[in-house]
């Protein structure tokens, strides 16, 4: 077995953390990063036992994060809530938010077989399973609400791309002026996009790759369901163009999912999202890059978010 330490070795105080919730006789023998997270440090650790069997733990570690805290409260208490509901979550195993025995806040999860996928190929099966897998984290009706979800742009902060659609950005920016549509709040996972789900690519069954795990849940909130998909419309419009974007919308709808009733109001959410972007397209584009899609600079992702945001004005108005 390979021993990733020197590549990724686990601070001290957190090495001592995560021994104390360990099964007696357990050790953590190899650590490997995994890329991918724009907010926190991310782990794999190779955990063996008295027997030479191993298993794997997945680290979070919140090291410049100043949600840390919130993020890492709300991310327990979700996978909490989901143990036993079919979502294929993480286990939780121990979660230190204000770092009082780590050297930075962190969180120790069950690992979960899988990888993400980002490559344009295969894309036609897995888009209906991406939109199954909302439409149940959406039906879970949990006892106690996480908060209210936080608008993550404004009118006023929208950054409008070099070059971009000018009278399509100025009418998608009055859209978002327009007070917040009425809607049923509903579990959110906030930040549901293909790279937070992990596919069975090597097996996959007749209607493409199951989904094994949907990760990073520091985001849950309570809200409309419409802000879960614009989310994740907007990221593959980003990475296979606008038309997959559309594309995700109407697998939703066709997998049992009720977004909001009138296109005025899916216009709302659709296009608060997209802009939502335009304040962090670098920071986007940068895992995706490291993740193979070489050609998703921040320009070419900055150009396909104009394009969406002005098929979205075209189609949705």
């Amino acid at each position: 077995m390979t021993n990733h330490d020197q590549a990724a070795p686990v601070r001290p105080l957190t090495r001592a953390w995560v021994s104390r919730h360990l099964e007696p006789g357990e050790r953590i023998v190899g650590s490997e990063a995994l890329h991918g997270g724009i907010t926190a440090e991310v782990r794999r650790l190779t955990i063996g036992g008295r027997g030479g069997g191993t298993r794997d733990l997945v680290l979070r570690t919140f090291v410049r994060a100043e949600h840390a805290e919130d993020w890492l409260t709300r991310e327990s208490g979700a996978l909490t809530l989901l143990a036993g509901t079919g979502v294929p979550a993480p286990g939780l195993v121990a979660v230190d938010p204000t770092a009082e025995q780590c050297e930075y806040p962190s969180l120790l999860m069950t690992h979960l077989a899988g990888r993400t996928v980002l490559d344009d190929e295969g894309l036609e099966a897995r888009v209906p399973r991406l939109a199954r897998q909302l439409v149940a984290i959406h039906a879970l009706r949990p006892a106690e609400r996480p908060r209210e979800y936080v608008a993550w742009t404004t009118a006023d902060t929208v950054v409008t791309p070099q070059g971009a659609d000018a009278a399509a950005w100025a009418g998608a920016i009055e859209v978002i002026r327009r007070p917040v549509p009425r809607h049923e709040g509903r579990l959110l996972h906030r930040d549901f996009q293909p790279g937070n789900v992990l596919f069975d690519a090597a097996a996959p069954g007749p209607a493409g790759p199951r989904i094994t795990g949907v990760v990073d849940w520091a985001q849950t909130s309570w809200g409309p369901v419409d802000l879960d998909v614009a989310h994740c419309c907007t990221n593959l419009a980003l990475l296979h163009g606008p038309a997959w974007g559309l594309r995700f919308a109407e697998a939703y709808e066709q997998a049992g999912g009720v977004p909001a009733a009138t296109a005025s109001e899916r216009l709302y959410w659709r296009v608060r999202s997209a802009l939502a972007f335009s304040q962090e397209v670098r920071l986007v584009a940068q895992p995706w890059r490291q993740a193979g899609r070489t050609e998703l600079t921040t320009r070419a992702v900055a150009q396909r978010l104009d394009a969406y945001v002005s098929t979205l004005m075209d189609t949705l108005l």
